[in-house]
């Protein structure tokens, strides 16, 4: 701990999506690894599609480290509805404020991609060296590749200008103060309002998109920030690093967990009218745990049920 301190202790963070899921983790985190100044940024700061107010947000915010976590996001529906969209906004994201970043002489850029921009057909678990064979799964390939943009950018300009950036791949993130939000949520907290809500309701059953056969990959919280900052403390290399559990659950298994947590005890329909998204996703994370002594630790029914638990306490807050 007390090297990690010292890394950090005169160092400037902005945080970007700071206020966010992800975000307000790691703000938490920094805090506690005593950071000589933490910026936690989101939309309402500044606007980071705009190359004004990104430049205005490194002049005001003088960063040594960016940790870019803010992202357009949303579950197989919203990707469907909005590819312009989630493929804009993701790129002008990342791509200016990169830029910029390099312009503006900082550190350390540290980018977040996703999980979507393996190639659809990728064998599991997913290796690193495999992220260019062949295109996304469909639904999502406008956002997976706009993130993916980053990594090409990241290591053209260490090539060219010797810019310190680096690229994380995680997978889906699960945890409290996740997005509940039916309409841009991820599939953890859309099940669990799903089941919670049948059962206040008194609902005799659930709808569930696609088959249940495909299976997801799902990482806590907590391990998500701790594999972030042991990368950004250690790893300063332009391939790209994938930030998982190395464990795989099928929908259907995962909606039946979840079904016994809350104590739904109703029917559960598959829509096999749906699309079912990628068939499976389970990431190798030797590379994490060779270049920066990564390893996931929170078992996934415990982390469900806390997951769970807070749901249950702040829903109506």
């Amino acid at each position: 701990m007390d090297s990690e301190i010292n890394f950090w202790k005169n160092k400037r963070v902005v945080v970007t999506g700071g206020k966010g899921f992800l975000g307000s983790v790691m703000v938490k985190k920094l805090k506690e690894r005593d950071c000589k100044k933490i910026s936690a940024i989101d939309h309402n700061d500044f606007e980071l599609t705009k190359l004004v107010d990104i430049r205005r947000m490194y002049f005001e915010e003088e960063p040594d480290i960016v940790i870019h976590l803010a992202a357009v996001v949303g579950g197989i529906g919203a990707n469907k509805t909005n590819p312009g969209s989630f493929f804009y906004q993701n790129a002008m994201l990342g791509i200016q404020l990169l830029h910029e970043g390099y312009v503006a002489g900082i550190e350390k850029f540290v980018a977040l991609g996703t999980i979507c921009a393996y190639p659809k057909f990728t064998s599991v678990p997913f290796k690193e060296e495999d992220l260019w064979n062949g295109y996304p799964e469909e639904t999502n390939a406008p956002y997976g590749l706009a993130k993916k943009m980053m990594l090409v950018q990241s290591q053209a300009y260490r090539k060219q200008y010797g810019f310190n950036s680096i690229f994380l791949l995680p997978v889906n993130l699960y945890g409290p103060g996740d997005n509940f939000d039916p309409e841009s949520s991820h599939v953890i907290p859309a099940l669990i309002k799903k089941c919670v809500d049948a059962k206040d309701e008194g609902k005799s059953e659930i709808v569930v998109w696609g088959t249940g056969k495909p299976t997801r990959e799902f990482l806590y919280i907590d391990d998500a920030v701790e594999g972030i900052l042991l990368a950004t403390e250690k790893y300063n290399k332009s391939e790209p690093v994938n930030i998982g559990v190395g464990s795989e659950i099928s929908i259907k298994e995962l909606v039946a967990q979840i079904a016994e947590i809350t104590g739904y005890e109703g029917r559960i329909v598959w829509d096999e009218s749906k699309p079912d998204g990628q068939p499976r996703r389970m990431l190798d994370t030797k590379k994490a745990g060779i270049e920066f002594g990564y390893k996931a630790k929170m078992e996934f029914e415990k982390g469900l049920r806390s997951t769970i638990e807070w749901y249950l306490q702040y829903r109506f807050k």
